[in-house]
């Protein structure tokens, strides 16, 4: 029988499952896994960004940024007919949920009418429709509610105390008020973080414990490792241990049971059987494509030989619930990369 889904995790509490013998945290992730998800069964996804680089925020991973020299040029706000298209082609290639991030710090609500625009026309080709666009008031969230918008993306990237180590133009509350916006909208979130950006397993542990106190667990988690970008001030900083993103996973997987734990940014540094561990402890969603936002990902040959090797599938759009979506496309997109909550790898 499936375990209550508590919103009450202690500090102390998450600390202790990072702590479990290797073996034993991944078995107990597993189990919960398989209590509500087909364990060989992955959601695969990717984003398209209607608006690149040129961001005021100095997040110290993102290339986005428009203070570090990355090579990431600023575009503006694709047009309804360009996002349409592209839209279009997604849902001919099977995909039922359409993702689109604008690297913004907060943006103006005559920016918001226009992604309006843009999520009406989307939505009327019969796809859902995603967006990830920086800080939301509550009117603008309901503006894009009202458009027809189902999922919001904003990320909490790390513990609360670890926050102002990374980013100094806004604050930790600011990303909890905007999540607050987007659910008494009548939105569903996606939110997760970064990991391998210099914190220590105790803060974590925080950011996982802070996503599972929020009022109603994210229907989307991704954990994303650090993508490291020459020109960005977190370039250069020691490697993740595999082993430990793998903890983080499971983790996430014991503490959100219902939720899709999403193995994001990163991939493309893991090899095989860190991926595959991965599966094991809990991740059921992926991104797909040869290029995720300004980074690389796996390619989607790479991907479909893993899943044959693991016996894998993806979600079919007939397995879907509430949290469960396929969306199977093969496009670019460009942004940040570490799944930052600008443009990010949801």
């Amino acid at each position: 029988m499936a375990q209550p889904i508590r919103h009450d995790w202690t500090r102390a509490e998450v600390a202790a499952l990072f702590a479990l013998p290797f073996n034993e945290l991944l078995h107990r992730a597993h189990s919960v896994h398989r209590e509500h998800h087909d364990p060989n069964a992955v959601q695969v996804s990717t984003l398209l960004s209607i608006k690149t680089g040129g961001c005021p925020e100095d997040c110290a991973y993102c290339p986005q940024a428009a203070r570090y020299d990355t090579g990431v040029q600023a575009q503006k706000l694709m047009s309804v007919d360009a996002v349409v298209a592209r839209a279009q082609a997604a849902k001919s290639a099977g995909a039922s949920r359409f993702c689109m991030g604008a690297a913004w710090r907060s943006p103006k609500d005559r920016d918001v009418e226009k992604v309006a625009e843009i999520v009406r026309a989307v939505k009327g080709l019969g796809l859902e429709t995603c967006a990830t666009l920086g800080m939301l008031s509550g009117e603008q969230a309901q503006t894009l509610k009202q458009a027809g918008l189902d999922y919001y993306n904003h990320n909490l990237d790390t513990a609360p105390e670890f926050y102002g180590e990374i980013i100094h133009t806004r604050q930790y509350q600011d990303r909890l008020d905007t999540l607050d916006h987007v659910r008494e909208a009548g939105l569903k979130t996606c939110c997760g973080g970064i990991v391998g950006m210099g914190e220590t397993r105790d803060q974590r542990a925080g950011l996982l414990q802070t996503l599972a106190s929020l009022p109603e667990h994210p229907q989307s988690v991704p954990i994303n490792q650090l993508v490291q970008v020459e020109g960005t001030p977190l370039n250069g900083t020691q490697a993740l241990d595999p082993f430990d993103f793998v903890r983080t996973i499971a983790v996430a997987r014991i503490l959100m049971p219902a939720s899709m734990v999403r193995l994001s940014a990163g991939r493309q540094q893991m090899d095989d059987a860190v991926q595959a561990l991965c599966f094991f402890a809990g991740a059921n969603s992926i991104f797909y494509g040869e290029k995720l936002l300004t980074t690389g990902n796996p390619d989607v040959e790479h991907d479909r030989q893993l899943f044959a090797r693991l016996d894998l599938h993806p979600l079919e759009v007939a397995e879907e619930t509430d949290t469960v979506h396929a969306d199977i496309l093969e496009t670019e997109a460009a942004g940040c990369g570490n799944g930052c909550g600008c443009s990010a790898a949801a």
